[in-house]
């Protein structure tokens, strides 16, 4: 992945990642709410391809850490970072929202994220 990012603008990045993918979540491997987004998809049955942003070079990472905050301008923290079907659903509080208020596994079968 650290050719891909070298050789592409970081948004094209991040635009090529959300559209190949059901569900992408850019994460930083250390963060509790990051966890709390993986370990909800992943008991609703969902694999989401996930970016762990702490493992990538310094400047690939803090500028997709720019297109994410550029996203959620009002958050000072970008990540999580959750996308669904190619489109940006947000962050840990939307996924929560999504989830209690029941469009969250609709729009995961939607993706072609969940089969049943």
């Amino acid at each position: 992945m650290e050719m891909e990012l070298a050789n592409h603008r970081p948004f094209e990045v991040v635009r090529q990642l959300a559209e190949c993918n059901a569900v992408v979540v850019f994460s930083i491997s250390g963060c509790c709410m990051c966890t709390v987004v993986k370990r909800l998809l992943f008991g609703l049955g969902v694999g989401p391809t996930v970016v762990e942003l702490d493992h990538l070079s310094h400047p690939s990472a803090d500028d997709i850490q720019a297109v994410l905050h550029h996203l959620l301008p009002h958050q000072p923290h970008p990540i999580p970072a959750v996308f669904v079907g190619g489109k940006f659903l947000g962050g840990l509080e939307t996924l929560m929202s999504s989830h209690i208020n029941g469009s969250l596994v609709p729009l995961l079968k939607q993706a072609g994220a969940l089969w049943l």
